[in-house]
């Protein structure tokens, strides 16, 4: 592939990053300029713009191509700019598809939740079973970045790349759907629109769905005919899998189900039970998904992942029969909290810290759901930990699953993550020892 103009990265994560050492490889002198909403550029070889100077260079030519970044979203009116200027918006997953995708065979997960664990058990059941298979996406490398190493590539992929997602996968996933970045898509139905977007198109594709997906009238209708369908377990295999999980570090009826969806794709494209089954025995917890850590008689679990209210209502889910302090709340995305509010008392919470922003709302539901739970309001997770200190006789377990994004008082949530865990260490210490 030979580009004939400059080319503009928006955005300078990883993905950007590896967009950037794919076009050093192939053509060393191509001119690629970086912009970024906020802040500087650190991305070697390259000439930063700025965002308010984009109108003028896009007017002037002064780039044939803009490679955006998952996390910048497709619907800024600049993109719409760039394109009345015959300018062409792609990825960094585009472009892996137009190089690389001929001749191999692409799964491709999505969902709003379990879509990280559903891959990373593909993946392990895939090469358990002695097949060739690279994991890549939001987990694993960036797309450009597994290249052509791997025969099989699976594809763990956000709505913000599916949304514009060029190529179609041989098999594509979906785990669940509920309402969640909003603020990225601008409403609930286009979320939606570009969550399925995976899904919902001409050509040769074959489909897989969770458990939460197959009751889903919106991914029925994106599906569009059930011959498209893989072939459901049989009663045998379930009941493997089910045996298998239930002696594996996969914790929750929604990992089993994460389990059972990805053995049906390892099994479609060539995978053997017995793969299956070591796959499940060889998982380990991704970080900040239900990742837990002991105190003495108190668990710690770390669920920092979680930024909707069914991540939360999994995670306690996990934890049946346990006197659960939950800590709740973070960047507001007009999510909806009631129903979590109504079912906390009878999943085992005895206590509830809430962070802001949408804390607030859980805390004033709670209140009138469930006046025996203990709500404490905390500006922030050091001072939601430091009160917990104080109540430590209410619980056993200390779940972190905040049900919303860590953007307000966190970069990500991997930093809240470890923040809470190194914060439990410093508070509950006394009783660790």
């Amino acid at each position: 592939m030979r580009f004939d103009a400059p080319i503009l990265l928006y955005g300078a994560g990883k993905e950007a990053l590896s967009t950037r050492a794919f076009l050093k490889a192939s053509q060393p002198d191509l001119k690629v300029f970086v912009a970024v909403d906020s802040g500087t550029a650190d991305i070697a070889e390259t000439e930063q713009i700025a965002i308010a100077d984009l109108p003028d260079a896009m007017a002037a030519g002064r780039f044939g191509l803009i490679v955006k970044s998952p996390g910048v979203s497709r619907y800024k009116p600049i993109f719409e700019t760039a394109r009345a200027h015959g300018i062409a918006v792609t990825s960094n997953l585009n472009l892996w598809g137009r190089t690389y995708r001929r001749d191999r065979t692409v799964i491709a997960i999505t969902g709003t939740k379990g879509k990280s664990t559903t891959a990373t058990l593909t993946h392990l059941m895939l090469v358990q079973s002695r097949i060739d298979a690279g994991l890549a996406g939001n987990v694993g490398l960036a797309p450009l970045d597994i290249a052509d190493k791997h025969q099989v590539v699976i594809f763990e992929l956000s709505s913000y790349q599916t949304a514009d997602m060029d190529f179609l996968p041989d098999v594509a996933a979906i785990t669940n759907l509920y309402p969640e970045h909003v603020d990225w898509h601008g409403s609930v139905e286009r979320y939606y629109a570009d969550k399925l977007h995976l899904v919902d198109r001409d050509g040769p594709l074959t489909v897989a769905l969770g458990a939460a997906a197959k009751g889903n009238a919106l991914v029925a209708r994106a599906v569009r005919d059930h011959r498209r369908l893989l072939r459901d377990l049989t009663p045998e295999e379930a009941l493997a899998i089910e045996n298998a999980s239930a002696h594996s570090r996969l914790r929750g009826a929604h990992n089993l189900d994460n389990a059972l969806l990805a053995a049906q794709i390892a099994l479609a494209v060539g995978g053997t039970m017995d793969g299956v089954l070591r796959g499940i025995a060889a998982f380990r917890p991704l970080p900040h998904r239900l990742e837990e850590h002991r105190l003495a008689a108190l668990t710690i679990v770390d669920d920092s992942i979680s930024t909707t209210p069914e991540a939360t209502k999994a995670a306690l889910a996990a934890y049946p029969g346990r006197r659960i302090a939950l800590i709740a709340g973070g960047h507001e995305r007009e999510q909806d909290y009631a129903e979590l509010a109504g079912l906390l008392h009878g999943r085992g919470v005895t206590t509830l810290a809430t962070l802001p922003v949408t804390g607030l709302r859980l805390a004033q539901q709670v209140r009138a759901a469930a006046p025996q739970i203990e709500v404490v309001e905390a500006p922030t997770l050091e001072d939601a930990i430091s009160a917990l200190a104080g109540l430590r006789t209410r619980f056993d377990t200390l779940i972190l699953s905040p049900g919303a994004p860590s953007y307000n008082q966190f970069k990500n949530f991997e930093q809240r993550g470890d923040r809470f865990v190194a914060l439990c260490r410093d508070h509950f210490a006394e009783s660790a020892a």
